[in-house]
């Protein structure tokens, strides 16, 4: 399965609707990620020493970079004079905290005019699109010439326990494997497609954060409430049986006090839109 432009359909982008639908209510339960990678990617932003007029939050959630925004706007601290939200979910839109508009918008269909805005920022969202450097593409053509692109999704090596232990569960008891587990993109290819794009001084970094939970269950949870459970258009369509969510429990690596780490590798990007002047 492919979309117009011929990139292959992973994913199932109505699932992540319902899931970021279902997720909304309770998702201030479970951003903390997000929350402390969100401040991250805007300490990068204070380093630019540049004053972006209109910013665009693409696949804001419910709010968290705006959140951020206001408490640094309280101190004195942010450059962005206006900032328009959108995310897929209308519902997780209406949980937003809003300090300008905020509208309902699929990252793989940006609704922005050429040359509108100043800064896109995007939070864990252009993981789950099916075609990377098409959405690239139309961030550099809705920036203005000297406009800047700033991103963090996971990538490469997120939640690897976690596939590892599905591989050894549903091979012993199904015997064999279902797609449970997005693939992620690696940082190199990543910095790649932003020279593709067309983005000047284009950069791709990545560090890894672990994550402490007392069992897989929670991390499960956890997934769930984000909002990101498995959106895979060959993803299974049955429950997790039960004898396969045991050996799970039993196949993911435990450190000796019985709990576990779950992996997430940040990829962060940053680009320009080409501008003329020095």
């Amino acid at each position: 399965m492919s979309d117009q432009s011929g990139a292959p359909k992973l994913f199932d982008r109505q699932a992540l609707r319902r899931h970021r639908k279902r997720a909304a209510g309770s998702f201030a339960d479970h951003d903390f990620l997000l929350r402390e990678i969100g401040a991250r990617l805007l300490e990068r932003l204070e380093e630019t020493l540049t004053s972006f007029p209109v910013a665009l939050d693409l696949g804001c959630h419910n709010g968290v970079l705006a959140s951020i925004l206001a408490q640094q706007e309280q101190r004195g601290e942010t450059r962005i004079d206006s900032l328009l939200q959108c995310d897929l979910s209308a519902t997780m839109i209406g949980q937003a905290k809003q300090q300008g508009p905020a509208f309902v918008a699929d990252e793989e269909w940006l609704p922005c005019g050429a040359g509108s805005l100043d800064l896109v920022l995007s939070l864990f969202s252009l993981q789950w699109v099916n075609d990377l450097p098409g959405v690239l593409a139309q961030i550099r053509y809705a920036l203005k010439p000297g406009g800047l692109f700033l991103a963090a999704f996971p990538g490469g090596v997120t939640l690897g326990s976690l596939r590892q232990a599905f591989l050894e569960a549903e091979s012993e008891t199904v015997g064999g494997v279902s797609p449970r587990i997005a693939p992620f993109i690696e940082v190199r290819e990543a910095g790649m497609l932003l020279q593709r794009a067309g983005f000047q001084l284009p950069m791709a970094d990545a560090d890894v954060v672990p994550i402490d939970y007392p069992d897989p269950l929670a991390l499960l949870r956890d997934l769930r409430g984000m909002g990101e459970s498995n959106a895979l258009n060959q993803r299974p369509r049955s429950f997790l049986r039960r004898d396969t969510l045991a050996a799970l429990l039993q196949a993911y690596p435990q450190r000796p006090d019985g709990r576990v780490v779950a992996e997430v590798e940040v990829v962060y990007l940053t680009g320009w839109a080409p501008d003329a002047s020095p």
